[in-house]
């Protein structure tokens, strides 16, 4: 991942934040259309609650992007207690998608192919820390 994208990443998800209760109601609401199966994980989760933490946990890695070694701890402590959750690397891809849709959505025709880029590259990185850690953790 290099400086452009990192900064269109970043300038990007600044511009979601406004309407970040109903972004991740987007995401939530497209997980679970991709993947109803994912919708059992849930069931006793406070939605208001997890929106609001899944959008703090974005706001936290994408900010973070230009120091990452340093991001790295709590990303692989993430990854390691997704797996507690029944999360698995299938999981990922639907929820990586998911997370490409709403910011779609949200950002309309500023959604270009190359933020698009940008953002599933910065997906695939943390996402890979996430796996590799959860991985180690099942070993």
């Amino acid at each position: 991942m290099n400086a452009s994208q990192m900064d269109m990443v970043q300038q990007s998800w600044e511009q979601v934040l406004p309407i970040a209760d109903t972004a991740a109601q987007l995401f939530y609401g497209r997980l679970f259309e991709l993947e109803p199966s994912l919708e059992h994980m849930f069931a006793h989760s406070d939605m208001a609650e997890q929106r609001k933490k899944l959008m703090q946990m974005i706001t936290v890695a994408v900010r973070g992007l230009q120091h990452l070694d340093d991001l790295m701890p709590a990303i692989e402590a993430l990854g390691r207690r997704h797996v507690g959750y029944g999360v698995t690397e299938e999981h990922y891809a639907i929820v990586g998608s998911a997370l490409v849709w709403t910011l779609q959505k949200g950002l309309g025709d500023a959604f270009t192919v190359e933020l698009r880029n940008a953002w599933v590259e910065t997906y695939t990185i943390l996402s890979g820390v996430m796996m590799n850690a959860a991985n180690q953790r099942a070993a």
